[in-house]
């Protein structure tokens, strides 16, 4: 491996690296922390592992060969593959993923391997108004709820035990004919919260003249009517918790795929 190969390599995994030799292994929400943060630098990785990619045929090295290879690593290449087959252990033998379920309620989930969202799919027929298709695209996790600053000593102690209550974002589509309804929501590990209400001519159309609407700015009878709308859609408190779980389960996927190809990139 090249100095410059390294260099790359020693920045992307930073998280992992900052480990110091013989720590305890992490626990679930710093692995966790690593997933997320290992997927935020997956782009460097495939930039540096193009630039890397031999432009011509590589015979298969032979044990002896292989092992004068294993000599030449560096001490920084070999306490990077011993920091990531332990990382690669913990999650696959400790805390094993899950094969992903491909549906929920009346949805069809369309996992996407190596992208950081998931999109669910239904079709039902509207009381008097035809077909309607129901699309929502979820992110990964992209926040994470934090205390008030006057929050008291035992609701951070419980805050603390209990572990981050993290969010993730949903865009929920409603096409009725020529006709889209948009809303934008916040997923929390029990409930859902709508944040945006838009109004699209057509799919994949511009929003019309009103653009988005302030959910908490509607009137009492209109903020009812959209959670009433969302329910009898299964676009719920249920929900939220399958994505949450969905998710979890998808980011040690991801991570446990990463971690791999950059093992299998060390090694060469």
């Amino acid at each position: 491996m090249t100095c410059q190969m390294r260099q790359g390599l020693a920045h992307f995994l930073a998280p992992i690296a900052s480990i110091p030799p013989g720590a305890l292994l992490p626990s679930r929400q710093s692995v966790e922390h690593m997933a997320r943060a290992l997927l935020r630098r997956r782009g460097a990785l495939s930039s540096l592992l193009s630039a890397a990619a031999p432009t011509a045929p590589r015979l298969v090295p032979s044990l002896s060969s292989a092992a004068a290879l294993a000599q030449l690593r560096s001490p920084l290449d070999e306490r990077l593959l011993r920091l990531l087959r332990s990382e690669i252990s913990y999650v696959a033998d400790r805390r094993p993923p899950h094969q992903p379920p491909t549906s929920f309620r009346s949805f069809a989930v369309e996992d996407r391997p190596g992208e950081q969202w998931v999109r669910l799919r239904a079709a039902r027929r509207g009381p008097g108004a035809g077909e309607e298709a129901i699309k929502i695209d979820a992110t990964l996790f992209d926040g994470v709820a934090e205390l008030p600053p006057d929050a008291s000593l035992f609701n951070r102690v419980e805050a603390l035990e209990q572990g981050p209550r993290l969010h993730l974002s949903l865009i929920v589509e409603v096409a009725r004919a020529d006709r889209v309804l948009g809303f934008i929501c916040s997923a929390w590990p029990d409930n859902l919260t709508v944040r945006h209400v838009l109004t699209l001519r057509g799919a994949g159309a511009a929003t019309d003249d009103r653009g988005a609407r302030d959910f908490t700015k509607l009137e009492p009878a209109e903020r009812e009517a959209v959670k009433k709308f969302l329910q009898e859609r299964e676009v719920d408190a249920e929900l939220a918790e399958f994505l949450h779980d969905y998710v979890a389960n998808k980011e040690k996927m991801e991570m446990l795929r990463w971690l791999k190809t950059v093992e299998s990139f060390v090694e060469k």
